[in-house]
């Protein structure tokens, strides 16, 4: 899975750099903005998480936050404030806003950073609970998307051709995300209609699977002796 990227919208340029080092040091790929200007020159859709000061120029960290939530593109990016305004009722107007987390200033880097992974804990969580059927005829992971109805797949956007028994066998997979499924378990779902089913043809299946869905293929694991897996 592709590193959770994170970006920080704060006119405080010390401050930014520090922040910007010890989230690299925990794993994250970080990019800064030293204005709600600069930071909306920016693909905003690619980041996991935006940490926002409230008071800076002329586009405040408020009227930014309004902005991303009234663009369905990027109106799921989590935002944790992070601001001097430490009132009640700036506090609550940010939350109302959509915001996730509100952290005041002064503050350690210690409680950003334990406050960073709890909130993109709780997105993972929610989107591992909704990715898997976004509406009851379509599968999705990430970019991965199988249209049950009828009968497409797509990558990142773009179809992509895979036969009868490919299409089935990956529907399969996904449909029980998680788990390790045997080859007898695989064989009668997917090749009940075949009287005869040679040893490598759910190998080949799954190597020609891998090949096809990009960079989702390194989601579909093999456990010897075991069978096949679709990985959370």
């Amino acid at each position: 899975m592709a590193t959770e990227r994170i970006l920080i919208v704060d006119d405080e340029e010390t401050l930014c750099e520090v922040l910007k080092l010890n989230l690299e040091n925990e794993g994250y790929d970080v990019d800064i903005a030293f204005s709600a200007e600069q930071a909306l020159t920016y693909d905003l859709k690619s980041y996991s998480l935006i940490l926002l000061d409230i008071m800076m120029g002329k586009i405040s960290g408020i009227k930014m936050a309004k902005m991303l939530k009234e663009d369905v593109a990027t109106a799921d990016i989590p935002i944790i404030f992070c601001t001097a305004r430490d009132s009640e009722d700036d506090m609550v107007m940010g939350l109302n806003l959509g915001a996730d987390d509100y952290i005041t200033k002064p503050y350690t880097i210690r409680n950003v950073i334990a406050r960073v992974k709890s909130v993109l804990r709780r997105t993972a969580n929610h989107k591992n609970h909704t990715q898997s059927i976004e509406k009851p005829n379509i599968l999705k992971v990430e970019g991965l998307r199988l249209d049950l109805e009828f009968k497409r797949c797509t990558v990142d956007g773009e179809e992509v051709k895979l036969t009868r028994k490919e299409y089935e066998l990956l529907a399969y997979l996904i449909s029980h995300r998680g788990q390790i499924c045997s080859r007898e378990q695989i064989l009668s779902r997917v090749w009940s209609d075949e009287v005869v089913v040679l040893d490598r043809t759910i190998d080949v299946n799954i190597t020609r699977l891998r090949s096809k869905i990009g960079p989702y293929g390194s989601y579909i694991v093999t456990r010897s002796g075991f069978g096949y897996g679709f990985r959370d």
